[in-house]
């Protein structure tokens, strides 16, 4: 099972430009996993992607429905945010250098991997991927 933050889960159903090499990663596992509030973070993409004109609504509602029959079937799992969770979020953060710059979501999918055992999450956003070995992870982009 492989660790996605949404910027990658995303482009497992979109075309914008690195899903190639993110769909190529499918073919290493059987499902992947994202914190719970990945979903949420799914469907605010899609909204800031209609407001935005960046693609149809017509396709936009087809990528919706894919997700929605992945999650369905399992090929997506959203992992819980738990107290464990919440406690290794804070634990980090509070150890964290002052000069660290992590989103509250991003740091919610890292302690989130962290918590249920992953070693690596994947991504290709920058401010993540430094963050990630502040909770033990490695993180990887495939994104050229």
């Amino acid at each position: 099972m492989l660790y996605f933050d949404t910027t990658y889960l995303y482009r497992v159903y979109s075309t914008e430009p690195g899903h190639e090499a993110v769909k190529g990663l499918l073919s290493t596992t059987d499902s992947l996993a994202t914190a719970w509030h990945g979903r949420a973070e799914f469907a605010s993409i899609l909204l800031r992607k209609r407001r935005e004109g960046a693609d149809s609504p017509e396709w936009l509602a087809s990528l919706e429905s894919q997700f929605q029959q992945d999650c369905q079937s399992d090929l997506t799992r959203f992992l819980p945010l738990t107290e464990p969770v919440m406690l290794r979020l804070e634990r980090t953060l509070r150890d964290a250098p002052s000069s660290t710059n992590i989103r509250a979501a991003d740091a919610l999918h890292l302690a989130c991997a962290a918590e249920y055992g992953f070693t690596e999450v994947h991504s290709n956003d920058h401010h993540f991927l430094a963050c990630a070995p502040l909770f033990g992870l490695r993180g990887l982009n495939v994104i050229p």
